[in-house]
């Protein structure tokens, strides 16, 4: 569970400075196209991604603790170490480049499937 305790706190650091990159910007009306534009739409979901998923990894790796979980959490572990970096990857990525809007299904399956085995582990304890 450190490996999702690192990809956290990684993660959140990740947020705090593409939000303090963008936000630089953001004074400007026209800033990648405008406020409801496809890239800074993209690029907020990006900076909030990093946010979120790796608050749902510091989230499995403290409940694996406190619940005293130390085996069958593989999967989950590795899975969400995959969705919290390739989240924010992919909506970087498609919001330069519509194509990769495609590769959606990764982060999305893998955080799903994480999501899913441990709370499956929970319910079986």
């Amino acid at each position: 569970m450190a490996a999702n305790i690192y990809a956290a706190w990684i993660a959140i650091l990740a947020g705090i400075i593409a939000g303090a990159v963008s936000g630089t910007f953001f004074h400007d009306e026209q800033f990648l196209g405008g406020y409801d534009s496809w890239s800074r739409r993209l690029t907020r979901l990006g900076h909030i991604a990093f946010f979120g998923l790796g608050l749902i990894n510091l989230c499995f790796a403290l409940t694996a603790k406190v619940m005293a979980i130390q085996t069958g959490l593989a999967v989950s572990s590795v899975l969400l170490i995959i969705s919290v970096i390739a989240m924010p990857l992919v909506c970087y990525l498609a919001a330069f480049r519509k194509y990769f809007r495609h590769l959606f299904v990764i982060p999305v399956l893998t955080a799903l499937a994480g999501v899913a085995l441990f709370v499956w582990r929970l319910v079986t304890l």
